[in-house]
């Protein structure tokens, strides 16, 4: 039997929560399948742990982490701890140090009452957006000049290297050949005369490659129109870093809101390990409630099982988020019912156990 040892990094808000029934589903799935096993290490890093130390992580959690074979996220931000620095002194140093290039973020409905689109339903929603991980307008390059005066200026450079636009967009192309899918590519070149330009002329170039992928291009506010109005056109979805974070949170409003909203965050080498998470964010409002939705914690279950090799596995587990949706008897209230987060948990093991048996 394998064992795959996880880093639970519950973080901020409603973040343990969430990871607590994400875990108890990891646990009763391992014994289900019985080929695999997790051994859970949790560690307390995350805005509390900076009020206290001053830093996001501790001095040596990078080295640490690194012995791990994936990571498990919960949720990163509090109103006491500047966005920027929780964000890029935790999540966004864990997805560059570790060089998690891709990140794919499911964009499905799985049950059609959930559709915000009239006459849109599970057949027209069902994409898969690859977006880049590593560079563009999250590198972090830029400058504050002139601070304090009138003539203060800020700068932000996006940067697209060719080995990491290169590789993003092949990683994209692999999946849709996978999958006997078409790959959309979006930018903006018509006003990013530089980034964008080099991207699509990146795209061409490694779509010879595979020419038995369909293949269309569009640009970003187009492409935004066409998700809500025309959502069936996508399928694979490749972009960048910023309009992929945005497309992405637009996608999740399709499929029925940020609470069934999973990411991972991939080093396909595999030289270092790979992170899962739910995006919805730490929301403090409703933390400790015991009302938070832990579908997206879940999910991401599957998408770290997917990754494992245990694709089989995966499908089962997302077959019970989706049956549960489907009974609409164990929801918790943003989606409109009153379960709390662990009887929503309960209720997907007991579908694990009873397909198991």
């Amino acid at each position: 039997m394998k064992t795959y040892k996880i880093a639970v990094i519950p973080g901020d808000g409603i973040g343990p929560e969430v990871l607590e029934a994400g875990v108890n589903v990891m646990k009763v799935i391992s014994e289900l399948d019985g080929r695999f096993r997790f051994d859970f290490t949790f560690f307390p890093w995350g805005c509390e742990y900076y009020l206290k130390h001053g830093k996001m992580l501790a001095d040596d959690g990078m080295q640490t982490l690194k012995k791990f074979d994936a990571i498990y996220l919960g949720a990163v931000g509090a109103p006491s701890v500047p966005d920027h620095i929780s964000l890029w002194d935790l999540l966004l140093r864990i997805r560059k140090e570790f060089n998690q290039y891709v990140n794919l973020r499911p964009i499905t409905l799985l049950e059609e009452s959930l559709s915000p689109i009239k006459g849109k339903g599970m057949k027209e929603i069902d994409m898969l957006i690859i977006r880049e991980n590593s560079e563009g307008e999250y590198a972090g390059a830029g400058d504050r000049l002139f601070k304090g005066t009138k003539e203060e200026v800020a700068l932000q450079t996006g940067v697209f290297s060719r080995k990491g636009t290169e590789r993003i967009i092949r990683y994209a192309f692999e999946e849709a050949k996978k999958k006997g899918k078409s790959l959309t590519s979006i930018s903006k070149a018509n006003a990013l005369n530089y980034s964008m330009v080099f991207w699509d002329e990146v795209f061409e170039e490694v779509k010879q490659d595979y020419p038995e992928v369909p293949t269309y291009s569009y640009l970003v506010d187009a492409a935004a129109m066409f998700m809500v109005k025309q959502p069936e056109r996508f399928e694979i979805v490749v972009t960048s870093n910023l309009f992929g974070d945005i497309l992405t949170d637009l996608g999740a409003a399709l499929s029925g809101g940020l609470g069934l909203a999973a990411g991972a965050n991939i080093n396909p080498e595999k030289e270092f390990p790979s992170m899962f998470e739910p995006i919805h964010g730490s929301a403090p409002d409703i933390a400790g409630k015991g009302i938070a939705n832990p579908l997206a914690a879940i999910w991401s279950v599957s998408q770290m099982l997917d990754f494992f090799d245990y694709e089989d596995t995966g499908k089962i587990v997302l077959e019970s988020i989706q049956n549960v949706l489907k009974e609409r008897e164990f929801l918790t209230p943003d989606m409109g019912g009153d379960a709390t987060t662990s009887q929503v948990a309960e209720r997907i093991i007991k579908r694990l156990i009873q397909y198991y048996n």
